[in-house]
């Protein structure tokens, strides 16, 4: 009997029931895995019972055979059993070593384990079956991130497996206020998820959105956070990101202490925070890691970065182009005589370096570290070097694109931002000068103003001026004086547990 799954993939469950006859329950199942070859099916009687009979199901290359072999078939074909009546309970109470065993009639639930690893045990005369965990399929080892390193601290990443990953953040945060959630996304993939949150500290109305939003999630397929984030983010066509991610479990704990919301994805390692604000693309967990006042300068040396990665393009252009009067006279004779014999104009000149620095830059990430680190150094020395002589773009151009684009290496959660912001302060400087960069940096400082992310103000704490909310912003005070929770995001703003 096939499975009765319509054209977006859900299968009707509720016309699949488990009788007491062992035949018809495995020909159903059978079924609803028509054509799947990794089914596999097990008969197994009882050495003083020759009126036992039960079948265990699983799927080739989920499970772990010693567990099958050792836990589960060998009890059952040694011990004594007699009779029918309450058999599946004596079975699984009495009989299967395993240490996670549920005893349940309903059709989903069963799929929904064993498609995960689990076996499914059935027995003549019962219309219940016992699932019993068997996982044994591989999965990549913990180790450290490449994204989120750092010279001190915790070298730990999550994996793909979601319930190391729940490990994990338990490991970090040995409390009862402690709370998952799990739910599923995905018609197809039925992909599993947890919701995790500290319940003293998140606020009811957060969570109750992030439920809401979650709730109307309806997709083919969930195989990667980021088809999650973006069907669930404020502002889904915002150049700024609303919703965090990391790969860190000392991080996404720090940001549970903070009063904020993870959701965890089977199958990825990313983790998702919720709110996320602005001044978390400055922060580093090295800031934590070391001393307050290296956390301290980092994060000016950041701030200053994002500053000059995106207005030094445009400030050029504007000063060359318009205000010549503003540049020293020797500078300016300097940055004559280099541009003197180039085809193009000074804003073309630099588009189209910035534009070859991105493809070098996506080249070196798209191949092996040795060879990508190597074409991206080579290749931006040898292009330079060959333009400037060639004479198509003057030297002065070059420097500071390299800067440009070394700067804006060093905000690697703004990379996609910054590649936008550069551009359109390039665009308002070529056409009215330093004024257009000006009015351009007004808007979007307006525009920042008028984002949320889950009900919090997306830069509220670049602004917030209040008691101790300045202590973890533009500076890394010492922990002593980091005595507050970000200000709005939690129920409890006291005795803050400050983190990466």
């Amino acid at each position: 009997m096939p499975a009765a799954a319509d054209n977006t993939g859900r299968i009707n469950y509720d016309s699949y029931r488990l009788t007491k006859k062992l035949d018809e329950n495995i020909a159903m199942l059978k079924g609803l895995f028509e054509g799947d070859g990794t089914l596999c099916v097990r008969f197994i009687g009882n050495l003083s019972d020759s009126t036992f009979r039960a079948c265990l199901l699983f799927f080739d290359g989920m499970v772990n055979p010693r567990i099958i072999n050792d836990d589960i078939i060998e009890p059952l074909t040694s011990c004594g059993l007699q009779g029918n009546i309450g058999l599946m309970e004596r079975i699984e109470t009495k009989v299967v070593k395993g240490n996670d065993i549920k005893r349940t009639g309903d059709v989903k639930t069963l799929v929904e384990s064993i498609l995960y690893g689990d076996t499914m045990l059935l027995a003549e005369g019962c219309d219940e079956a016992l699932v019993i965990n068997s996982k044994g399929f591989s999965m990549r080892g913990i180790s450290e991130p490449d994204d989120d390193k750092s010279l001190l601290g915790p070298r730990e990443g999550f994996t793909e497996a979601i319930m190391i990953n729940i490990s994990m953040l338990r490991r970090k945060l040995q409390t009862p206020d402690l709370k998952f959630k799990f739910r599923r996304f995905g018609t197809r993939t039925n992909t599993k998820a947890c919701v995790c949150y500290l319940e003293s500290l998140a606020k009811p109305e957060a969570l109750a959105e992030l439920e809401r939003r979650l709730d109307g999630v309806d997709c083919d397929a969930a195989l990667d956070g980021n088809s999650i984030h973006e069907r669930i983010k404020d502002s889904p066509f915002s150049i700024f990101k609303t919703t965090g991610q990391s790969e860190k479990p000392d991080i996404i704990a720090s940001k549970l202490l903070e009063g904020r919301i993870a959701l965890l994805l089977d199958g990825t390692p990313m983790v998702m925070t919720v709110p996320y604000l602005f001044v978390e693309n400055l922060q580093s967990p090295d800031d934590y890691y070391l001393n307050f006042y290296y956390g301290s300068f980092g994060r000016l040396l950041r701030l200053a970065g994002l500053l000059l990665t995106v207005s030094l393009p445009a400030l050029y252009v504007a000063l060359l182009g318009f205000h010549q009067e503003m540049i020293p006279t020797t500078l300016m004779f300097s940055l004559t005589s280099a541009a003197r014999g180039t085809p193009f104009p000074t804003v073309v000149e630099l588009l189209g370096m910035l534009a070859v620095f991105e493809i070098l830059r996506e080249t070196g990430m798209r191949m092996s570290d040795k060879i990508g680190s190597a074409l991206s150094i080579v290749g931006a020395l040898v292009l330079g070097q060959a333009a400037v002589e060639a004479k198509i773009v003057s030297a002065p151009t070059v420097i500071l694109v390299a800067f440009t684009s070394i700067t804006g290496l060093m905000l690697p959660r703004l990379k996609l931002t910054v590649l936008f912001l550069r551009l359109l302060f390039l665009a308002a400087a070529a056409t009215i000068g330093v004024y257009g960069y000006f009015m351009s940096l007004i808007a979007l400082l307006v525009y920042m103003q008028s984002i949320k992310s889950f009900g919090i103000d997306y830069t509220s704490q670049l602004f917030s001026f209040g008691k101790g909310s300045q202590s973890d912003i533009y500076l890394r005070f010492p922990f002593r004086f980091m005595r507050r929770r970000p200000e709005g995001m939690t129920m409890d703003e006291e005795r803050s547990r400050p983190g990466p």
